[in-house]
């Protein structure tokens, strides 16, 4: 089965990645226009889709004014206790997005990236408002089959891809596992895959734009390579205050 799912991620990598480009160059463009102005791109996505918000902010090869929201923000920076995030439905309601939003240090020129496979979710879809009604830039990245074929949590009705200024989509099939097996079910899940994938190209044409502008891209190295930390401090002490770095 192994190979099966290589060839279906294979398949999906090459669909992914070489598609949607006036969407891709919007998005970046989106997002470099942020950068130019002194703003910071504020990445946000809960359960797998956080792995997105990783991707974009703080490694190696990627942009410093990044910053990442998570669900543990509530505890992490505003003192809530540990259990505030016990129950596993936390991100179908809407209230932690505000919560979310007035901790994150969030300032008029930074632009957001959010993903969600569904879109569907109360968390995802209230901060996507939240967003654009503080009048920021908003690229989403979700899951057109997969949305398509549920009803929003939200009151509102909307989803994610609604509300976006771009919308990128992941490829990954209805319920994000590719492989069907006996008795129901599937396996081998892609959507983190070409999310990751997608990210990385909008953050290489953000940089290709940069460059073209003259501008010396604000990249992180390697903290595992000579001289890569002392780089990094330096970059990072242009945005302090801006930009958070927790696990």
């Amino acid at each position: 089965m192994s190979e099966d799912f290589l060839t279906r991620i294979e398949e999906l990598v090459a669909r992914v990645g070489r598609g949607q480009q006036e969407a891709k160059s919007r998005a970046a463009d989106l997002l470099a226009t942020s950068i130019k102005g002194g703003g910071v791109i504020q990445a946000f996505g809960c359960g797998h889709s956080e792995a997105l918000a990783m991707e974009i902010a703080g490694r190696a090869g990627g942009l410093v004014p990044t910053n990442r929201i998570a669900l543990r923000d509530i505890v992490l920076y505003g003192g809530e206790p540990l259990e505030a995030l016990a129950d596993p439905m936390v991100e179908r309601g809407t209230e932690i997005a505000h919560k979310l939003y007035q901790l994150a240090p969030v300032k008029p020129d930074d632009a957001f990236v959010i993903a969600s496979n569904s879109g569907i979710n109360g968390a995802v879809v209230e901060m996507a408002l939240l967003v654009k009604e503080h009048g920021h830039p908003l690229i989403a990245i979700t899951s057109a089959q997969h949305s398509a074929g549920v009803e929003s949590r939200h009151p509102s009705g909307r989803k994610l891809g609604d509300i976006a200024d771009v919308t990128l989509d992941n490829g990954a099939p209805y319920g994000d596992a590719t492989l069907p097996i006996p008795g129901g079910g599937a396996v081998g899940a892609v959507s983190s895959i070409t999310a990751a994938l997608l990210a990385q190209q909008i953050v290489v044409e953000v940089v290709e734009r940069l460059l073209a502008a003259g501008i010396v891209p604000p990249v992180y190295l390697s903290d595992n390579v000579p001289g890569g930390k002392e780089h990094n401090a330096e970059l990072e002490a242009r945005y302090a205050g801006r930009i958070r770095r927790t696990a």
